[in-house]
């Protein structure tokens, strides 16, 4: 059953209470990612540099193609908070059911055409032909998913817009827990399977999709009926209003993941080594981000929920409130990296020349990354507003018009090496977190209509 949001708290312990309710389940969801992407590297790191920068290059590229169905969520949380907000409890659901729709019919088709393309295309953002070969099956094997991981954002979003975040985490924790298992058995041939190497890392993260899209519909069925899940083709209305809140969010994610990955391809001219060392610090970077992007997601529901109540002073109170909390809570998480990383990357780089490369960088995405919460939070609360495109324009802006060619500039044409590329990108999102903030401030977010 769907439960309309509690009546918004007075004091301010009560508030950072409410908060927490929301947030920490979508953090222990993240936190859950975080294990996930760590193991996944130190099992695939085993099998060496190069099968380590595939994976990498694979998942960004998979991140890339899979971007404008991850928009979906978006969409999805933007409307059905405002439901809330607004006490229509019997439609929270009609968002949720056209993601749904959506993330099949464009997922399926994409899926099968990017599948048999990957060997021409996936070479773009390689030299190496140790790490094409490694990377093309691996890439392949993820593809399959596309569509479910665009029906599994919806369902996150829709979970997340009404207040009922652990069932994303309890969903997750399952999902992630047997992709480890899968990883085990496939990537090292274990239990009579075959020794798949980087592929069946794959196998594992397509399968383990899979078995979330099933659990989220059996927790739907169950929790989301009142709200009209299932109960009938969402409207021509309700799939316009997704499509137009949707493209700018997955235009975003699209123009983002290409960003990653052409950053990952500059990182890989520089050389094999700095592009391992690389894929490891930002899967090191998750461990503090996600949690911050899980306080970002909690935001999107309260401010979206505030303004369907018709008080956007209250929502932009909620905005604050958890960027005051998100950022105490991951520079606490970012101490290790900033004290001892030589010791984190020893996990998972085992070439003491690669894990020098690293080091330094760490240290100071550790440092700035408290500031970059900031912005994470901001972001999201807009898109929780329903402001897609003006948050699609700034972060997009910022990437391709100032951070990447600073890095083109500092690693390959200037050779000024691993940490300029690196610190270009301290910069870079010092920056964004800034606009982010001018933008909230501004206030043109509060008058959007959904």
């Amino acid at each position: 059953m769907t439960a309309l949001a509690p009546p918004p708290p007075t004091t301010p312990a009560a508030r950072r209470q409410r908060i927490l309710r929301l947030a920490l389940p979508i953090i222990g969801g993240m936190v859950s990612q975080n294990v996930l992407n760590l193991v996944d590297a130190a099992m695939v790191g085993a099998l060496g540099d190069e099968a380590l920068a595939a994976v990498g290059l694979g998942g960004f590229l998979n991140f890339l193609l899979t971007a404008f169905i991850l928009g979906l969520g978006a969409g999805v949380q933007a409307m059905a908070s405002r439901r809330v907000g607004q006490g229509r409890e019997e439609e929270t659901a009609v968002p949720l059911n056209g993601g749904l729709v959506l993330a099949l019919a464009a997922g399926v088709p994409l899926s099968v055409v990017l599948y048999h393309a990957a060997p021409l295309y996936f070479p773009w953002v390689a030299d190496d032909a140790a790490v094409v070969e490694t990377g093309v099956p691996y890439l392949q094997a993820r593809l399959v998913a596309m569509a479910a991981m665009g029906m599994n954002y919806s369902f996150r979003g829709y979970w997340n817009a009404v207040d009922k975040s652990m069932l994303y985490m309890s969903t997750l924790i399952v999902m992630h827990a047997t992709n480890i298992a899968l990883n085990w058995v496939l990537i090292f041939g274990h239990l009579g399977a075959p020794e798949l190497g980087a592929t069946g890392a794959g196998v594992a993260s397509a399968a383990s999709t899979f078995l979330g899209t099933l659990f989220y519909v059996g927790l739907g069925l169950v929790h989301a009926r009142r709200g009209g899940f299932l109960r009938g083709l969402p409207s021509g209305e309700t799939l316009r209003g997704m499509i137009r809140l949707s493209l700018p969010a997955g235009l975003q994610q699209f123009f983002f993941a290409a960003g990653m990955t052409v950053f990952m391809a500059i990182v890989g001219r520089v050389g094999t080594a700095e592009l391992a060392a690389s894929k490891v610090i930002v899967d090191l970077m998750l461990v503090a981000i996600l949690p911050g992007l899980g306080f970002g997601l909690a935001a999107a529901s309260l401010v979206g929920q505030a303004l369907g109540r018709g008080d956007p002073e209250d929502a932009e109170r909620w905005a604050w409130d958890v960027v005051r909390l998100a950022a105490g809570v991951v520079a606490l998480l970012a101490l290790p990296a900033l004290l001892a990383p030589e010791l984190l990357l020893g996990v998972f780089l085992h070439d003491p020349a690669t894990r020098a490369l690293a080091a330094l960088p760490l240290r100071l995405i550790a440092a700035f990354i408290a500031t970059d919460t900031i912005g994470t939070v901001l972001m999201n609360a807009l898109v929780g507003a329903g402001a897609t495109r003006r948050v699609m324009l700034i972060a997009t802006g910022m990437q391709w018009l100032l951070f990447l060619p600073a890095v083109w500039l500092v690693g390959p044409t200037l050779g000024f090496g691993m940490l300029a590329i690196w610190i270009a990108q301290i910069v870079y999102r010092q920056l964004q977190t800034l606009a982010f903030v001018a933008e909230f401030r501004r206030g043109r977010w509060k008058r959007l209509e959904l």
